[in-house]
């Protein structure tokens, strides 16, 4: 069974991933993660910890150490806006967090790497469904950091003979998300509905999305480890959903009473976004995404217990 070291462990995403590696019987995990966002109660009873940044000098002494063979690297600076203000410290944590880490990785012998990327590398592209092979044109710092970690992967692997899963994340919901981050509009929806607020919607609504649950890019994750060989890879159901669609979902779905109003369209938001998920099936077989329904019932049980 293959050492594992999980990056951003703590957080939305990571603490999906943990719970699938547990549930697929991976025993040797360990998580190391700043806590500068993540949750300590995010991560499963007795799974090992470590508190570090990855832009920490003392990264490569600790893998030296320990002699991972995976490493699945969700630490990061997610917020698309905040990239906007702060591209410096956008691209301090996602470009040269992750150069530390490669370095690391390098000289410890790791066989594996699986990134998390995002759609956002493809920015404003009408070619839908967005296939791995089209050319990326970020709109944001935050994307354009995403694409440039990418090509810093596919160069180690292939200089140092990594292997190397690069997925580019649609817009993941699901259980334990904070109201920020890129594709947080069902959390922020679902916390509004908890707490008996109106929605606010920037457009008509008609805009759409690609949503997938957090527990499917999970699944997605644990599918990878092990995977020979440096890919590109798509996650997301190749649905596009509107706001407006969206909204009724939650309608059904729960029976607190909310408005919505409606506001004007802000710079640099996208109006289409839905990614193919043919060269997912093809790699790794997975074909069998939560239902949307199911998955925002999920998200609003959790959402109301703890608001």
């Amino acid at each position: 069974m293959r050492k594992i070291l999980v990056t951003g462990g703590a957080g939305f995403i990571g603490s999906h991933v943990l719970e699938k590696l547990r549930l697929h019987g991976f025993t040797d995990v360990t998580v190391l993660d700043s806590f500068v966002s993540g949750c300590r109660a995010h991560i499963p009873d007795g799974m090992r910890v470590v508190e570090m940044d990855v832009r920490d000098p003392q990264l490569s002494s600790f893998l030296a150490r320990e002699h991972f063979k995976c490493v699945i690297h969700l630490a990061a600076q997610t917020q698309v806006p905040y990239s906007m203000e702060h591209p410096e410290e956008d691209a301090d944590i996602n470009i040269m967090g992750l150069l530390n880490l490669l370095e690391g990785c390098r000289k410890s012998g790791v066989s594996q790497i699986i990134f998390s990327s995002s759609a956002a590398v493809y920015g404003d592209n009408p070619h839908l469904p967005l296939k791995e092979e089209e050319t990326v044109r970020p709109l944001s710092f935050y994307g354009l950091s995403k694409a440039v970690s990418e090509s810093y992967i596919r160069l180690y692997c292939h200089e140092y003979s990594m292997d190397g899963m690069i997925l580019r994340f649609a817009n993941v919901y699901g259980e334990r998300q904070g109201e920020s981050g890129e594709g947080g509009v069902i959390s922020i929806f679902a916390k509004k509905i908890a707490r008996g607020e109106d929605l606010t919607v920037f457009g008509d609504g008609s805009q759409t999305r690609d949503f997938v649950y957090a527990g499917d890019i999970a699944e997605v994750i644990v599918r990878a480890i092990g995977e020979p060989g440096v890919h590109v890879l798509n996650v997301a159901t190749n649905t596009r959903v509107s706001l407006n669609e969206l909204i009724e979902l939650f309608r059904k779905l729960t029976d607190h009473p909310f408005a919505v109003h409606y506001g004007p369209v802000r710079d640099g938001d996208i109006c289409d976004s839905v990614l193919s998920n043919e060269a997912l099936n093809k790699t790794l077989g997975f074909r069998q995404f939560t239902n949307l329904s199911e998955g925002l019932k999920k998200t609003l049980e959790d959402t109301l217990k703890h608001c």
